[in-house]
Formats: structure tokens, C-alpha cells, sequence
């Protein structure tokens, strides 16, 4: 932790760094206000169906009652704007002006290969992103868009991107090529990417915490399960492989996503259904998973309820879930020559005592054995694990947006 340092862009020495976070949505902009001292978050938000009817700016200042202010919400600048007016408001506020944030930190969704790591911003990088929008259509763009949307408003600030994809660049080729002709990935880069990179990369250092190790020490599984869902083996603090793919269909069942599947029934689909190429990417990404398998909801919670009053595919829904992510665990456990630790975040993950117990049933020849006790019980850190199994199972809450600030943080020092 240091208190003192020289930002560029700004006069004098800055104390105690603030950093906004800012993840944007082709409709949406969250953001968080982090004092980075303490780590302590003074205020978050949501601007919500920005270009949409009833755009709206909901707002909480240091755990106080949320504010919620109708507003032009027209493009991300103007979200932008609301945003920095309503931290420098008397009433609301918790800056006296915007000079007082230190760095903006953009997650940004895809950094293809060309980034390993966060990056401060600049036109180049600008350019970079924007060229793997293609890789990343719905997520790519509205990153942009808030950083255009900063760099008009907050010139002389610095920015840096945090890439999803950044973490799983040290994922080995054998393991992120795909089987097809060479030709591929050379000339279109069609590769294994990997996502959720921030969230695992945080609870896996968390985790090694929580056990006194170095990260440099560990082999750790992180299962990163929400409506969208990935797991990851985390050797040494490094990727070694991750579930998610080219892009975020592959991998587990999700909420509203395949998953794996054999790639023939692509067009199996396409010739029964008579679906163009872009229907049937619409079928595996927002009509099948949870929601296809049970046809009751993407939603675990009603799938759980669904499966107490004994219906059929819920089960069948639940079951696939949990038999896939015990599968990756196994894996992963091969993929690594052994495990430490096994960590639970993100909603499903988090929240769902179901779930993390009926995904590690008949994992006890790893050394994984859960106390159902601790398991039900509700906590955002915690050792689910019996006083003797030889691999610990955590349940941590998951928090990108204090990885983003601490990226930033580590990047300006340096």
C-alpha cells in the first residue's frame, strides 16, 4: 500500500488514490467510487436504459438509502456526465470535483491476443479494442463507448482498460488451440479466449490468502458460476484453462447458454429448424441452457423450487449443471497434478448451498469433503470444508470492481 503518488494529468502529489471503476453495458453503466487506502467503496451506481424510454441514475453514497433521479440518458456521455454530477452533488456527493478521482478503470470484455495485461489508455489501445469488437459484438462496443464517454468529460485523467480475457493469456497453445486447420487461427485467431478473468483471478488470490500460501504455491479451481458461467484452473496464480471459449457459449450449461455441445448439431439444427446462422446463435445463447433443459427459467432459484415440487426436468436441469462443473473440477485437478483448493463465487456460487454441494459429490478421492453445516450457512467468505479434508472449499464473494481499482493502482505505480 502506498499513500503518496504522481499522476499523470494531474499537478502536485495525489493522496490517498481514488479510482472510479466503470463496467458499461450497450444499455447500462455501473460504476463504483473506490478510496484505495482503505479499499473502502465511498459510492456506486447504476445508469440504466441508456438511449431507451425511462432512463434512470440509481445511486448510493457510503451504505445510505439509494437515490434513484429520472434523466436524459441519451448516450453514454450523457450517463457519464450524470454520473460525475451526481459524486460532486452536496447532497449526494462524496467529491468536491472530478479532479479529485485519480484514474477511471474500464473492464473491458475482449482484449483478443494483443493484450496480456491492463493497460493505460490511449488512442492505440482505443483502436485495439475496437478491431476485436468482432470477436466480441455485444461487449466490445459500450466499452468503447465509456471510454470515449470519460475521455470527453475527463481529459486529463488517466484511464486504464482491465480485459476479462487478459488473465487466460497464460493458458498454454495445446490447450486454447482448437482442432481445425492451422490456417484458423492464423488468419481469423480463432482460439480459446477465456472470460470471467478478473473475478478469477481476485477469489483465487483471496483463496490463497485465506490459507497462508503464496498464490505462487497453489493449484486452485475457481468456479465463477452465475447466468453466465465459467470455472478455471488456476496454477501458481496463472490460467492454465478455462471453460469459456472463442467466445462465452462454450463450457458449462448456463442460465440461458449451451454449453458444450457436439458442433455437428449446429447444423443439424439449422437444416430442421430452416434457421439462418444468426438464429441459431440466438438458439444456444438465449433459449437453451437452464431455461431449454427445464422450461421453467434461467433462474436457479426457480429451478430449485421447480425440482422440490418433483419436477422432472428441473431435476434434469440441476443434475447436468452439477455433473458438469464436478467434471471441470476433476479435470482441472489433472490439468494442474494436483489441488489445493476449490472456491465457490459469483451468484449461483455464492448464494446456492445446493449447488456447491451436489457439485462436489463423489469428489472425495481428491481430498474434497464438505461440512453441510458450514456450507448453509450464509457468509460472504467462508471455509465450507470438514476439519479434515485434505482440499479446502471456499465460498468468496467475487468483487471486479475492487480488482479493477487494485489493477490500476498497480499500474500507475509501477
Amino acid at each position: 500500500m502506498y499513500d503518496v503518488v504522481v499522476l499523470p494529468g494531474h499537478t502536485g502529489y495525489v493522496i490517498d488514490m481514488m479510482v472510479l471503476v466503470i463496467n458499461s453495458g450497450s444499455s447500462s453503466l455501473k460504476y463504483q467510487l473506490i478510496e484505495m487506502k482503505t479499499e473502502r467503496v465511498l459510492a456506486k451506481g447504476l445508469c440504466e436504459r441508456i438511449g431507451l424510454d425511462q432512463p434512470a441514475l440509481k445511486h448510493t453514497k457510503n451504505g445510505d438509502p439509494q437515490v434513484v433521479k429520472q434523466l436524459d440518458l441519451s448516450d453514454h456521455t450523457k450517463a457519464m456526465s450524470a454520473v460525475i454530477s451526481i459524486l460532486t452533488d452536496k447532497e449526494h456527493g462524496v467529491i468536491t470535483d472530478m479532479n479529485d478521482i485519480s484514474v477511471v478503470g474500464h473492464r473491458i470484455v475482449h482484449g483478443g491476443e494483443k493484450f496480456t495485461d491492463s493497460v493505460l489508455i490511449d488512442d492505440e489501445v482505443v483502436n485495439e479494442i475496437e478491431n476485436c469488437i468482432e470477436l466480441a459484438p455485444l461487449h466490445n462496443p459500450p466499452g468503447v463507448s465509456g471510454i470515449k464517454a470519460c475521455k470527453v468529460l475527463m481529459p486529463n485523467t488517466p484511464m486504464v482498460a482491465v480485459f476479462d480475457t487478459a488473465f487466460h493469456q497464460s493458458v498454454p497453445s495445446h490447450a486454447y488451440l482448437y482442432a481445425l486447420p492451422y490456417e484458423m487461427y492464423e488468419t481469423y485467431r480463432i482460439r480459446k479466449y477465456g472470460f470471467h478473468g478478473t473475478s478469477h483471478k481476485y477469489v483465487s488470490g483471496r483463496a490463497a490468502e485465506l490459507m497462508g500460501k503464496k498464490i505462487e504455491d497453489t493449484k486452485i479451481v475457481t468456479c465463477h458460476l452465475g447466468n453466465g458461467a465459467s470455472i478455471c484452473a488456476v496454477n501458481g496464480g496463472k490460467s492454465m484453462d478455462t471453460t469459456m471459449g472463442f467466445t462465452p457459449l462454450a463450457g458449462l450449461a448456463m442460465g440461458t447458454r449451451c454449453g458444450d455441445i457436439d458442433p455437428a448439431i449446429v447444423t443439424f439444427i439449422m437444416n430442421k429448424k430452416n434457421y439462418t446462422a444468426e438464429q441459431v446463435n440466438d438458439y444456444m445463447n438465449k433459449q437453451s441452457g437452464m431455461l431449454g433443459v427445464s422450461g421453467i427459467s434461467s433462474d436457479f432459484r426457480d429451478i430449485l423450487k421447480a425440482d422440490e415440487e418433483g419436477n422432472e426436468r428441473a431435476k434434469i436441469a440441476l443434475d447436468m449443471f452439477c455433473y458438469r462443473v464436478r467434471n471441470y473440477i476433476a479435470q482441472y485437478a489433472g490439468v494442474m497434478g494436483g489441488l489445493d483448493a476449490i472456491v465457490f463465487t459469483a451468484g449461483v456460487g455464492e448464494n446456492n448451498p445446493f449447488i456447491r454441494s451436489r457439485s462436489t459429490t463423489r469428489l472425495g478421492f481428491l481430498g474434497i469433503e464438505i461440512d453441510e453445516a458450514k456450507n448453509n450457512t450464509k457468509a460472504e467468505e467462508i471455509d465450507v470444508s470438514t476439519e479434515n479434508a485434505k482440499v479446502r472449499t471456499f465460498v468468496i464473494a467475487t468483487n471486479e470492481e475492487l480488482a479493477i481499482a487494485r489493477e490500476c493502482k498497480t499500474l500507475l505505480a509501477k
